[in-house]
């Protein structure tokens, strides 16, 4: 697929109605507030960049405000350590299957033998996955996982949101819980406090919505940076990242997403969504008022008037 002129102008003649019609759904959602940071976003924001393969891009609404990537980051630490590890050695770890259960639900690691985390895009999974990336030390990880984002989002200035990284330091019971569980069961290798210190903090990364529709971009395209012609992702990693997208990606609305939207995503509970058009178009969405699943209410419906309009769907 390639970009087309005349559908880049459909869109820049509808996004910003269709955004204003979305924006109306965010009074029937929530600002997250488990995180104490996260709930100073405002509520009624929401806004969206599209970048497509020959650099053009598209904007709408509040795409400039900052926020942090939380979830979203799993996406790339995921596709970080399968470049550090190898296949083999990451899903020895973490299972390749939906679990129909909250992002942050211990319930299957006890019930399910053997005991390793259902995919790497939950919490307990992606606390596994983070412990997979390589370096001496938390800073050393941190740093690599950082510089890597940086490069994947053509953005040098990318970096962390202390507040919310304290934030959620502070507040992370239910996530520490599930790494000693993992280390009691042989399947969290390091200091669980360590480990977790590197997955507080790629959560924390600071991102707009170009940053995140340009790393949507280099996934739509196979792994190439578009704009230098470099190869920053294995074309494996990105078919594996992608499916995960889609099984997974929106929490356990992930069936509901693909019906309706049909298109890999991934979602953060700051409000933000990553998708793309695969060969044509990274997107960034940003919408902090949550639905009962944890994903942007306006967000969602934005893309769903989106893909609809412009016959996205892969399905």
């Amino acid at each position: 697929m390639t970009t087309t002129g005349h559908e880049l102008d459909l869109i820049k003649q509808h996004l910003p109605a269709w955004l204003e019609t979305s924006r109306q759904r965010a009074g029937h959602g929530m600002v997250a507030s488990y995180i104490p940071e996260l709930s100073k976003a405002p509520k009624e924001a929401l806004g969206i960049t599209l970048i497509g393969a020959d650099g053009e891009c598209v904007t709408a609404g509040d795409c400039g405000i900052p926020f942090t990537m939380q979830s979203i980051s799993k996406v790339f630490t995921l596709i970080l350590a399968l470049m550090d590890n190898g296949e083999d050695a990451v899903f020895d770890k973490v299972g390749m299957e939906p679990t129909g259960d909250n992002f942050n639900s211990m319930l299957k690691l006890e019930l399910v033998q053997p005991g390793i985390p259902f995919n790497p895009l939950i919490n307990a999974g992606a606390i596994v996955i983070s412990s997979l990336i390589q370096g001496a030390s938390p800073a050393e990880k941190s740093a690599r996982a950082l510089e890597f984002f940086r490069r994947l989002a053509g953005n040098s200035d990318l970096d962390y949101d202390l507040d919310v990284y304290r934030s959620e330091a502070a507040t992370a019971n239910l996530n520490r819980s599930m790494g000693y569980f993992l280390k009691d069961n042989g399947v969290l290798v390091g200091d669980v406090e360590e480990v977790l210190e590197v997955y507080f903090r790629h959560c924390s990364i600071s991102v707009t919505c170009a940053d995140l529709a340009r790393m949507g971009l280099v996934l739509a395209m196979g792994g190439v940076d578009p704009v230098s012609g470099e190869r920053l992702i294995p074309r494996r990693y990105v078919q594996i990242a992608k499916t995960f997208m889609i099984t997974c990606g929106m929490y356990n609305a992930s069936g509901e997403f693909a019906i309706g939207v049909g298109l890999p995503a991934k979602s953060g509970v700051s409000g933000g969504i990553l998708t793309m058009v695969p060969g044509k178009y990274g997107i960034g969405v940003v919408g902090p008022a949550l639905g009962s699943k944890g994903n942007s209410i306006a967000g969602v419906h934005l893309l769903e008037t989106l893909s609809h309009h412009m016959d996205w769907s892969l399905f």
